[in-house]
């Protein structure tokens, strides 16, 4: 019979307590699929004089580093958030050999390239399947099942608070602080709920997922990033009139030997899998040249959710005990692994929608092509509503062009002296273009 697996957790908050749970009601299950008992030793919280339902026999500690100076503790679990504390205990686990399991999204896209590499010289452990979209495995779905494929793209909603903010908006007709508060008053959102709705949050997952895909590291401080905050509700009505659902995506593809990457509200086209994700859902589309379109949609958030991530992890490194190789952490080979050729957003090239709010004279929609054409930006569609208070909004789309053309077009636009106020620019994704994206497309036909 093997050994037990003894564990130390940092942090008992929503997470931390759904794995507590996780393993006692799952203790059957654990023993069946690893041969073994995983045993959770010591947890370290912040005050220990607050009442905490943990299993007889579990110590309470106040110094997370504690945790590393215990021999009997084989793999550490960080679930604290923050940085500078985990960076300290994660740091001082990989230096003494010990294995680590964190859902440290933020802390592995801005420091990941250290803590990888000296998770490799020491022969240990860093997994971290609850970093990205909580249930959904799709780090390992990388890192294993589609490993024999070269991945072309991966695109996704990646928040699942801006995501519940934005199908708020669609389905109820909110605006953008009403169906803020809404997910607040949920507990959907954060009282500071900026890294969610300024796109902070899912640009931290995109450079995971960007290593995981294509064994290259992407600064995180590198990425275009957009996010939702102040998006108007008649953009959302104007986006739908043209079939089209706005979502902050998250996306990175390969573009001519380099890799494009950003995190953005877009328009998806309304029978696209994308653009019927609702809620507090998250969902990512990876295109492979042995698979093609792969769809993954899931909870993204939540105790439960992402501690079955975090589980999911540790029922790995039990089961592989002394077969682990540090190459199961990125799943490639290298202790240094390359950084990214990047391609620029301002070259990035797709279709755009632009909102104008003009005035109501003569000769506007005139000056508007001409501002366009001046920076060989092409209008597809053009539709002008009726006058409100603030103007008369005039809504197109463009043909593809580069983001620099886009800007240098609007700049100019701004500057002609018929706009009322900046015009409000989101990228288009592009339609199908696989057999099996337009498989997909039928199946979602009929709304």
């Amino acid at each position: 019979m093997l050994q037990p697996f003894v564990i130390g957790l940092a942090g008992l908050g929503t997470v931390g307590s759904g794995l507590v749970d996780m393993l006692l009601a799952n203790r059957d299950d654990i023993w069946r699929r690893t041969g073994r008992e995983i045993v959770l030793k010591s947890v370290a919280v912040r005050d220990t004089s607050k009442p905490r339902a943990l299993p007889p026999g579990v110590a309470l500690l106040d110094n997370p580093l504690a945790l590393a100076d215990d021999p009997a503790i084989q793999v550490i679990v960080e679930l604290m958030g923050g940085k500078d504390a985990a960076r300290d205990l994660i740091r001082a686990a990989l230096k003494r050999g010990k294995s680590v399991v964190t859902a440290n999204k933020a802390l592995l896209a801005e420091d990941g390239e250290e803590l990888f590499r000296l998770a490799h010289e020491r022969g240990a452990a860093l997994r971290y399947e609850a970093s990205v979209a909580g249930a959904i495995p799709i780090v390992q779905t990388l890192k294993e099942s589609l490993a024999g494929n070269h991945i072309s793209s991966i695109m996704g909603i990646l928040n699942g608070t801006s995501n519940y903010i934005l199908s708020t908006m669609t389905s109820c007709g909110r605006d953008f602080p009403t169906a803020l508060a809404q997910a607040q008053e949920q507990g959907l959102a954060e009282a500071d709920p900026t890294l969610d709705i300024d796109g902070f949050d899912a640009a931290h997952k995109l450079t995971l997922l960007i290593r995981l895909a294509w064994g290259c590291h992407y600064p995180y401080s590198a990425l275009s990033v957009q996010g939702i905050r102040g998006l108007r509700r008649m953009d959302i009505d104007f986006a739908r009139e043209f079939g089209y659902r706005i979502k902050l995506i998250g996306q990175a593809r390969e573009a001519d030997g380099r890799i494009e990457a950003g995190v953005y509200p877009a328009l998806v086209h309304h029978t696209l899998l994308l653009a019927r994700v609702g809620g507090a859902y998250n969902a990512i589309r990876v295109e492979g040249n042995a698979v093609g379109s792969l769809f993954l949609h899931g909870l993204g958030a939540g105790s439960r959710p992402t501690a079955s991530a975090v589980l999911g992890d540790l029922l790995s490194l039990a089961q592989e005990g002394a077969r682990f190789k540090a190459s199961a952490n990125t799943g490639f080979v290298d202790a240094d692994l390359p950084h990214a050729a990047a391609l620029p957003a301002s070259d990035a090239v797709s279709p755009w929608y632009v909102r104008a709010m003009v005035r109501d004279s003569s000769g506007v929609l005139r000056d508007i092509a001409g501002a366009m054409a001046a920076e060989n930006v092409s209008m597809a569609q053009v539709i002008q509503k009726a006058e409100r208070p603030d103007g008369v909004p005039l809504v197109f789309m463009t043909h593809a062009t580069t983001g620099r053309a886009m800007l240098a077009a609007v700049r100019r636009l701004e500057t002609s002296g018929q706009v009322l106020e900046p015009a409000t620019c989101y990228r288009v994704l592009p339609r199908a273009g696989t057999v099996e994206d337009t498989a997909l497309e039928q199946d979602c036909a009929g709304g």
